[in-house]
C-alpha cells in the first residue's frame, strides 16, 4: 500500500471506497451511504484541506482507503475534524485503516495543527493516542455524542484551547 495525497483521479475510486465501507442495513436501496455525499461536500467547502485527505493505494492503482480532515473549531480558533475514514471491506482489519491514521496524524502536526477531534469507536481510535474530548475541555456540537468524542493533541497543542467544538459546514447536513 502507498499513502499519498487525493489526486483528482480518485475521486470516484474514493467514493466507491466509502459506499462499500459504510453500505448497512439503514442504506436506503440505490441511494450511497451519507459519507459518500459528505466527502464531496467537504470537498467543494472552504474548510478543505488538500494535504489531508489522503489515500491508501494497492499495487495495481486502485484506492483500498481514504481519509480526510478537515477546518474545524474550538470556540474560534483553528482545529481539525477528522472523518470520514474507510477501507474497502476486503482489505479490513489489515492496517490499512492504521496506516491512513498515521499518515493524516502526521501530515497535520506537520502542518502545524494543534487538534484533531473526530466521533468514532471508543475501542478504535485511543490507540492513535485519541481520548475523550471532555479531557481537553473540548465540547461536542451535539452533547449525546460525548462518549464517542474523542480528541488527539498535536505538537503545537495549547491547553488554553478549549471550548465548543465546531466542524465543516457540510457536517451540520448530515
Amino acid at each position: 500500500m502507498l499513502i499519498r495525497r487525493e489526486t483528482p483521479a480518485d475521486i470516484e475510486g474514493i467514493r466507491a471506497v466509502h459506499s462499500a465501507a459504510f453500505a448497512g442495513p439503514d442504506t436506503a436501496p440505490g441511494q450511497p451511504p451519507v459519507e459518500v455525499g459528505l466527502v464531496d461536500a467537504l470537498r467543494a467547502d472552504g474548510a478543505w484541506i488538500p494535504e489531508l485527505s489522503l489515500v491508501a493505494v494497492g499495487a495495481g492503482g486502485e484506492v483500498a482507503g481514504h481519509v480526510v480532515c478537515t477546518r474545524g473549531r474550538v470556540g474560534t480558533a483553528p482545529a481539525l475534524g477528522l472523518g470520514p475514514l474507510g477501507v474497502l471491506p476486503a482489505l479490513q482489519r489489515q492496517s490499512v485503516g492504521s496506516a491512513l491514521m498515521h499518515a493524516v496524524l502526521g501530515a497535520a502536526d506537520a502542518l502545524g495543527e494543534p487538534l484533531v477531534v473526530l466521533l468514532g469507536h471508543t475501542g478504535y481510535y485511543p490507540r492513535f493516542g485519541f481520548r475523550p474530548a471532555a479531557e481537553y475541555g473540548i465540547v461536542p456540537p451535539v452533547p449525546a455524542w460525548a462518549e464517542h468524542f474523542q480528541a488527539r493533541a498535536l505538537t503545537v497543542y495549547d491547553p488554553a484551547l478549549r471550548g465548543p467544538f465546531t466542524y465543516a459546514g457540510p457536517f451540520n447536513d448530515l
